[in-house]
């Protein structure tokens, strides 16, 4: 056991130049390696990439597995996590996304950017502020010791109010009535990224407490589970900038140029939920999970909408391609700010926490 708590704390306390390394891996395997990149880019079903998807799912899982389903009926006796992240994610994320847009492409950067590509890169970033993210979630919250019953319900009632609300607030947005959702990637990733972690975790969290017992379940199981999510996590980030590595080096000031809104919109979502939360003395293993729900994408669906109504070269796809690239690092760095302020390390908080929900 020393080893292992050796070995995640090396990770973890590293994480961001593990981070740095896996960027400068990734671009550099694209530009070293463009056939190995294209042909893993290339095993796509329903515009998600697989190796990635297997990827995720092992991000997933630890999450899935820690949640006690018996739980989960006790999600109604504390409703104001799930209000907050409903108002945030539907009432506010996509229309400030689009301010941040239209602030940073029509006027910051007028002097950089033409008209046309101006307008491109603001429609990606409305799809991405109008998709709030699904699966990567759950990685986020386990690794800042979220809720996970919580967090699933969370989840849960997202992707229902993705079935009714995205193509409306799309069509706002942007201006127009012909918005195709592509529901093949949408219910693509509600099965590989919910349902079938869901089903593997709640399986297996039965079966291992009755062989195992609960003690070995959370004191050694659990804790092998993090270095795979950990790597897992890495892993990703090296096979996502491989496949958009050249793009990066081919634009490399418009990748700065479209970063930029969608970081400060990341943080300042984050900023409000995490604010909210505390004002309305919400337990931290909800709020924190909720902050985390706000601030990032559902990336894949985001893409896949931009190719399919402006093209795959297009501006659009770019900005969406570029929410995929930041989104990581970005959320890492919330993860260390909600482990750093988390109130249950204080034991006087952790109190006052427990009472409040």
């Amino acid at each position: 056991m020393a080893g292992e708590a050796k070995q995640i704390g090396f990770f973890e306390k590293y994480l961001t130049l593990w981070v740095l390394a896996c960027i400068v891996a990734g671009i550099g395997l694209g530009k070293i390696a463009p056939g190995l990149s294209e042909v893993l880019g290339q095993l796509n079903v329903f515009g998600i990439n697989l190796p990635v998807a297997i990827l995720v799912w092992l991000m997933i899982y630890p999450m899935m597995v820690q949640i006690d389903f018996a739980s989960l009926r006790n999600v109604r006796r504390s409703p104001r996590p799930l209000a907050l992240t409903v108002i945030v994610n539907w009432l506010i994320k996509p229309f400030s996304m689009a301010f941040f847009a239209w602030l940073f492409f029509d006027n910051i950067f007028s002097a950089f950017l033409d008209p046309g590509r101006a307008a491109e890169y603001m429609a990606g970033a409305i799809l991405l502020g109008a998709a709030p993210c699904t699966a990567m979630v759950f990685v986020w919250s386990y690794l800042s010791d979220g809720d996970p019953a919580y967090t699933l319900v969370q989840v849960a009632v997202n992707d229902l109010i993705i079935l009714l609300a995205f193509v409306p607030i799309v069509g706002l947005l942007l201006g127009v009535t012909n918005v195709s959702i592509p529901y093949g990637t949408l219910f693509a990733s509600l099965v590989l990224f919910v349902v079938i972690p869901l089903l593997a975790g709640y399986l297996s969290h039965g079966q291992l407490i009755r062989r195992k017992g609960r003690p070995w379940f959370e004191q050694v199981f659990l804790p092998k589970l993090k270095p795979v999510s950990i790597l897992a996590l890495l892993t990703t980030l090296v096979l996502l900038f491989a496949f958009q590595g050249e793009k990066i080096l081919n634009n490399s000031l418009d990748i700065v140029l479209i970063a930029v809104p969608l970081s400060i919109q990341t943080y300042v979502i984050f900023a409000l939920v995490w604010i909210a939360g505390r004002r309305l003395s919400i337990p931290y293993r909800q709020y924190a999970p909720a902050a985390m729900i706000g601030a990032s994408n559902f990336f894949e669906l985001a893409v896949a909408v931009a190719i399919a109504l402006f093209g795959l070269n297009s501006g659009a796809a770019l900005a969406t391609v570029v929410g995929v690239l930041i989104e990581v690092p970005i959320m890492l760095s919330l993860v260390w700010f909600a482990n750093r302020f988390n109130p249950l390390r204080d034991p006087s908080k952790a109190a006052a926490s427990s009472v409040a929900g």
